[in-house]
């Protein structure tokens, strides 16, 4: 019970925050998409090596669209990112996060979550 009392304090001290930075109605623009880029970096945490030893092996070998359903079957999801960035190594760089989540939105799969 008391992890759960500290996980929701430490989420309403982000809210706090953030409530500084950007207004209410500018929060389902920024967090959404955040959390939803945390959840796939989450879900393809442990096939990331792979894709991007794949990647490496076959950028400009293969077309974009066989390069892609490649990768995606190495990540063994819908979707690949063969960036070599992660949320966590993006934290460790507070200076460039900027550029840095564009890099690593663009290592995205082709088709799907650029959608999104």
């Amino acid at each position: 019970m008391r992890k759960i009392h500290e996980l929701s304090n430490f989420i309403w001290s982000i809210a706090d925050l953030l409530r500084d930075a950007y207004r209410l109605s500018q929060y389902e623009r920024v967090l959404l998409p955040l959390v939803v880029l945390r959840r796939f970096d989450c879900v393809l945490e442990s096939t990331k090596e792979a894709v991007l030893a794949s990647y490496t092996q076959y950028k400009g070998k293969l077309n974009d669209e066989v390069l892609d359903s490649l990768l995606n079957n190495v990540s063994g999801q819908r979707l690949h990112n063969h960036s070599p960035l992660s949320f966590k190594k993006m934290k460790d760089d507070p200076y460039n996060v900027h550029l840095n989540l564009i890099s690593y939105i663009n290592g995205f799969s082709k088709k799907r979550p650029r959608d999104l």
